[in-house]
């Protein structure tokens, strides 16, 4: 906007005000908008980056200033998040036009990281056109869509805070970057074929199994070497040679296979050295899946919007029909076992490539794709890095020079009744924050060890990292250190408190105890951090207490007991243990998680039932390990006490025949939820828990499972199928919960329940336990933001450890 220079009575009579905005406000385009906007209603002013948000100063006639007012966060653009607005009237300065300034350095950062955020169907078209300069071009983005997170390296949001300043724009780009009107206006990673990031394809020349069986790619030398031309197509067609490809993605590698192909499928899982733990797939398409999966309309949109991420989608059952011609189906070695299939959409250009443009050869139309990493480590981010840690793992890497400065995985979600269950946070999640209903001191709450997630808050936001795996892996060990300093950096939390759980071996705790550098660290019991992680993402205060129903399968007790199947009643401040699983042994650790029948020969020998060759558990246990596990029981050596509902899922999955050797976490339980689903549906038969009351003095309700145990042995013996064990076994927890419930509801007054915990990621129980307790007037809060796992144990420490006491808002 231009024009005459303004005279004194027009600055007398102008408007001038400064507009703040904080939130999702950098890297999605705000300032665009904001120019947009204001020079639609004929104001001049100026509006800058800055670390606490957007800042805008806009001049004019009132009623246009205040109308700028009202729509900057109505009309704000669709990956923008307005947190607030703030207002201050300034001295008119004259201003002829609107500009956008450079951005600010100065002052503390108070703005938030967008998400990375799936390719929209605007670069998707310009990708397949071969008119356009950006046809076929692997790092197409504009501001609605592309990385964010993952390539930011401080604040305030520009182009030299990411990894993409070593990439100068060329002039077309550069034109398009300072044009309002263009889609690429101010797109802090715009590219093109002329200035962005190249795509590499290095193939090996040695098969990393040790063999010369794959002649495509033995050439006689270990070090890989660039392939020629097209470094898509050329991947394309090594994946549909049966080879694995380390695809670099937005926050790490992936490990790519066509997943039809059965032999190239157990490659890579024997590789992997995976166990069955089921892979994730991604499809072309919709259409690519359909016949394989059930995809409810929340499923589809999950599947198609911008997170894009993993959705367990329910199995189709099979009923002998075929499938439609020509449709790609899975390998079984996908996901054995397994009720779901996970699956995920193409998210990036390069995604849509490795499938195919209109004419393209065809290649495979369903990839395996999971995390670039050996097992138990963290995801590869470095280039060369990924030629030696995947260097036994892959066959060929199709990489690129755009750094990734933050890992980031692969987010993990299911429906469950029309509400998603977020079984990891990452990828098109973080660093989004959470609004907290209690405000809290700055604080770094550092989670547990499984699965973990730690968390930054202060006041009412409460910011999560993404996933970052097993603290039992010294290279996880440094990656979350390196994230915690990331996330400081770009938050405005400086943690004057640290929380922990209470578990004396934990490594996390251990790291915080080792960095509090004289901050007091507080420990936080896990099964109350997991309720007051679900009071916290429904926005209760803490004023009245919940019943939480605490299901998983370890976390350290008062008592120094194995917890995991707990009925506490909890708010913010404490807790009181109502109810518990009785305490069975836990015979050698980590020997009974992995080998389930060794859970169920200690429930059995609880339970006062015999260990007779009739059943399978006791067939899968070798003589010699029974004999020594006898005494080990009788003695009482190694075998900590536990009330753990995930060691129980173990137990009768072992007893039904159904898992006796679990290669990755909550198997058993996983492979007893999918023969759930396969009992017959006139079935309505259940077991029983009994209850045991404390006695006087005080204590706790206990559920004994040994009528249980003895109900599925007697069906056992009467030739039930396990389908059948599992489907009443599931039913007689459910009505475990309710009646335990109504028990304390009776007996307190509370209805509020709170079902949190690793084993609520089993739908069928989840779904069912809500749904009985809802019939009988109960209010039930389940986990929709954080995962009721291990992943969101860090909300909950930050909320009982920090919070202030302070009267919300």
């Amino acid at each position: 906007m231009s024009g005459a220079p303004p005279t004194a009575a027009t600055v007398r009579t102008s408007l001038r005000r400064r507009v703040t905005v904080r939130g999702v406000v950098q890297g999605v385009g705000f300032r665009p908008f904001v120019h947009t906007l204001a020079t639609a209603l004929g104001l001049c002013g100026h509006v800058t980056n800055t670390p606490e948000g957007v800042v805008a100063e806009v001049e004019g006639a009132p009623e246009a200033v205040a109308r700028f007012c009202d729509r900057i966060a109505t009309d704000a653009p669709p990956l923008a998040r307005v947190d607030a607005v703030h207002h201050q009237d300034v001295p008119a300065t004259g201003d002829t036009a609107f500009t956008i300034l450079a951005s600010r350095t100065d002052g503390p950062a108070g703005t938030l990281i967008p998400p990375d955020t799936a390719t929209c169907d605007a670069c998707l078209r310009e990708l397949a056109d071969p008119g356009d300069r950006r046809h076929r071009h692997p790092f197409v983005n504009c501001t609605h869509c592309g990385p964010r997170f993952t390539i930011v390296t401080g604040l305030p949001y520009d182009r030299a805070s990411t990894t993409m300043a070593g990439f100068p724009m060329c002039p077309d780009c550069a034109r398009e970057y300072a044009d309002p009107a263009d889609r690429r206006f101010h797109a802090q990673p715009v590219a093109c074929p002329d200035c962005g990031p190249r795509l590499r394809l290095l193939v090996r020349r040695d098969d990393p199994d040790g063999r010369n069986d794959r002649d495509d790619l033995d050439d006689g030398g270990a070090p890989p070497c660039p392939a020629e031309a097209d470094p898509v197509a050329g991947a394309r067609a090594l994946l549909a040679s049966g080879a694995v490809v380390a695809v670099k993605g937005l926050g790490g590698y992936h490990l790519a296979c066509d997943a039809t192909d059965a032999a190239a499928v157990a490659r890579l899982r024997r590789r992997k050295d995976r166990g069955d733990k089921p892979f994730a797939v991604m499809a072309g398409s919709l259409a690519d899946i359909e016949h394989l999966v059930t995809i409810a309309p929340e499923e589809r949109d999950l599947l198609t919007g911008t997170t894009r991420p993993v959705v367990l989608l329910r199995r189709r059952t099979d009923d002998g029909s075929p499938s439609p011609a020509g449709a790609p189906r899975p390998a079984e070695a996908v996901a054995p076992g397994s009720p779901d299939l996970g699956v995920m959409l193409p998210y990036t250009p390069v995604h849509q490539l490795l499938f195919g443009l209109p004419g393209d050869p065809e290649g495979p139309r369903l990839l395996v794709m999971t995390s670039g990493n050996v097992s138990g480590e963290p995801i590869v981010t470095d280039d060369g890095e990924a030629l030696v840690r995947l260097g036994h793992l892959a066959d060929a890497w199709l990489t690129h020079d755009r750094p990734i400065h933050v890992p980031c995985d692969d987010s993990v979600v299911r429906v469950c009744d029309g509400q998603p269950l977020i079984v990891r946070r990452a990828r098109g999640y973080a660093p989004l924050p959470l609004t907290l209903p209690v405000p809290v001191r700055p604080c770094l709450a550092v989670g547990g060890d499984l699965k973990n997630v730690f968390c930054l808050g202060e006041g009412d936001r409460a910011w999560l990292s993404a996933h970052i795996g097993d603290m039992d892996d010294l290279a996880t060990q440094r990656a979350f250190e390196r994230a915690v300093a990331h996330l400081e950096s770009v938050t405005p939390v400086r943690p004057g408190l640290l929380a922990a759980d209470r578990h004396p071996a934990y490594r996390s705790a251990r790291w915080a105890v080792r960095n509090a550098h004289g901050r007091p660290v507080v420990r936080v019991q896990h099964h109350h951090a997991h309720i007051a992680a679900a009071m916290a993402e429904h926005g209760l205060d803490g004023s009245r207490p919940v019943l939480g129903v605490a299901f998983d399968g370890t976390g350290y007790g008062d008592d120094r007991a194995v917890w995991g199947g707990e009925f506490l009643l909890a708010d913010y401040d404490g807790f009181s243990r109502f109810g518990h699983l009785a305490y069975v042994p836990l015979p050698g650790g980590d020997a009974a998680v992995h080998r389930p029948y060794r859970m169920a020969l200690a429930h059995l020998r609880t339970a006062g039932l015999g260990w007779t060759d009739d059943l399978a558990c006791v067939r899968a246990c070798p003589p010699d390990e029974r004999r020594v596990l006898q005494r080990q029981l009788e003695r009482d050596l190694n075998c900590v006490p536990t009330s753990s509902m995930g060691r129980l899922f173990d137990a009768v999955s072992s007893l039904a025949g159904v898992c006796h050797r679990a290669g990755y976490e909550a198997q058993a339980a996983v492979e007893l939820e999918a023969a759930a689903l396969r009992a017959p549906a006139g079935d309505t038969a259940s077991y029983g828990f009994a209850l045991k009351e404390p006695q006087e003095g005080g204590g706790s309700v206990q559920a004994d499972p040994a009528p249980v145990l003895a109900a599925a042995v007697e069906d056992l013996r009467s030739g039930a199928e396990p389908a059948l064990i599992a489907a009443r076994f599931h039913r007689a927890v459910t009505g475990l919960v309710h009646r335990i419930c109504v028990l304390a509801r009776e007996r307190t007054g509370v209805d509020t329940v709170a079902l949190t915990g690793g084993v609520f990621l089993n739908s069928l129980l989840s779904s069912a336990c809500a749904k009985a307790l809802r019939a009988d007037g109960f209010t039930v809060l389940r986990h929709h933001l954080v995962p009721p796992g291990d992943g969101g144990l860090a909300l909950g420490q930050l909320v009982v450890a920090a919070r202030t006491g302070e009267a919300p808002g």
